[in-house]
């Protein structure tokens, strides 16, 4: 797996750079200034962002097979927020808590891709578990295309502890789960909580047990499952659907 201190790819740089991320150093392949890499290359002048340059293999090398597409980013440890900080953004925006709950997700792909969505939905922030669980790693912030600088994420040591305490902040939580009552007879509307289990497993038992809801996503086809990012993103829509009043 890629360094965790490393973002790599000409679309997460640009964005790591406009959100302010603490950036050491920029590592820019040996004789590419053109393109869309021109306005990198000003925006780390103007920010006083030293810039090496390296030939490709090297870039390779330390991508460690991902897509660098020229141009790495040596930063900071991604610096997580905390659940009050969500809750506190939720009340400065003026509007009822939406939070994503990831219970286990340990596929970087499907947490950059949740992020990635939770950020277009609006989403207040992220939760993710401090074990059993894929970090903000390059890999993350790659597909999540950027979300990640913008959408804030919490580290907890225990997600079922942290939803008694969004419970007692009035947050209602709803799981994602095929045994439940259709999404779409559930109220989304208000302070709310969706929580996505693991690949594999789904919620795991205590944090379910924790939930004021299970809701379930209509299936029609031969397959009944969906891919854990791809579940999150059609709950998420649904949730957006009822706040903003679509559809009606």
């Amino acid at each position: 797996m890629a360094n965790e201190d490393m973002i790599f790819g000409r679309g997460p740089v640009t964005e790591a750079i406009r959100a302010g991320h603490t950036i050491d150093k920029l590592i820019v392949k040996s004789g590419a200034h053109s393109g869309s890499l021109a306005p990198i290359l000003k925006a780390a002048k103007e920010r006083g962002i030293a810039v090496q340059h390296a030939d490709g293999a090297k870039l390779d090398r330390l991508a460690e097979g991902g897509n660098h597409q020229g141009v790495i980013a040596m930063v900071s440890a991604h610096e997580y927020s905390t659940v009050a900080d969500i809750l506190k953004r939720a009340e400065d925006a003026g509007h009822a808590p939406f939070i994503i709950i990831c219970d286990k997700i340990t596929d970087p792909h499907n947490l950059g891709a949740i992020l990635r969505t939770a950020n277009c939905v609006g989403a207040d922030g992220v939760i993710i578990p401090k074990r059993q669980s894929a970090g903000i790693n390059s890999v993350v912030m790659k597909t999540s295309a950027g979300a990640a600088e913008y959408t804030p994420v919490a580290k907890v040591t225990n997600v079922a502890q942290t939803i008694d305490e969004l419970k007692k902040a009035g947050v209602w939580i709803t799981a994602a789960d095929m045994d439940g009552q259709p999404m779409y007879d559930i109220d989304l509307k208000g302070a709310i909580g969706l929580v996505i289990g693991s690949e594999g497993s789904g919620v795991s038992r205590l944090v379910r047990e924790k939930c004021d809801f299970i809701a379930s996503i209509p299936m029609k086809g031969e397959i009944n499952s969906l891919n854990a990012s791809v579940a999150a993103g059609v709950l998420m829509y649904e949730a957006l659907r009822q706040r903003c009043g679509y559809g009606k």
